[in-house]
């Protein structure tokens, strides 16, 4: 295995600082919008649609926008309603991944949800659809904690 690489700044795998990432828990007709995930961490997992906050961003638009690449969905993002800390060891216990996830609620404003950037599909889930999925642990949480299949 390579050694960490700590010349880029910002990167993604083997940070020298914790990432801000944000999500966007996007409800429309009983159904919660959800991706599963494409690339490491999680790959593989559905989870809560979102992705890192860019410099000069606000959580707001890095949502707003996260969620249009991901998902081909326009959302309006509102406030804050989540916020967890994910960090992933490898095998030698460095950190693989860090990050400081900020979950918020948003509207649907429109589009055809389809798959992009680093998502592997994206749909529109009934809780009763999700409870057969392989779905990461705080997206399951965020979800019953809202009250989302109450």
């Amino acid at each position: 295995m390579n050694p960490p690489d700590k010349t880029k700044p910002g990167k993604r795998e083997y940070p020298d600082y914790p990432r801000v990432g944000v999500g966007a828990i996007v409800i429309e007709k009983d159904k919660v919008l959800l991706v599963r995930r494409g690339i490491a961490p999680s790959r593989g997992l559905w989870a809560i649609p979102g992705g890192s906050v860019e410099i000069g961003e606000t959580l707001k638009e890095a949502a707003e926008r996260e969620i249009l690449e991901e998902t081909g969905v326009r959302i309006e993002a509102g406030r804050p309603v989540y916020t967890f800390d994910f960090i992933e060891k490898d095998g030698g216990g460095n950190i693989r991944f860090h990050y400081v996830i900020v979950d918020l609620v948003a509207r649907y404003l429109d589009g055809d949800v389809r798959a992009a950037d680093d998502a592997a599909d994206a749909k529109w889930l009934a809780w009763k659809e999700i409870q057969n999925l392989p779905v990461s642990p705080n997206t399951l949480r965020v979800l019953r904690e809202i009250g989302f299949g109450s």
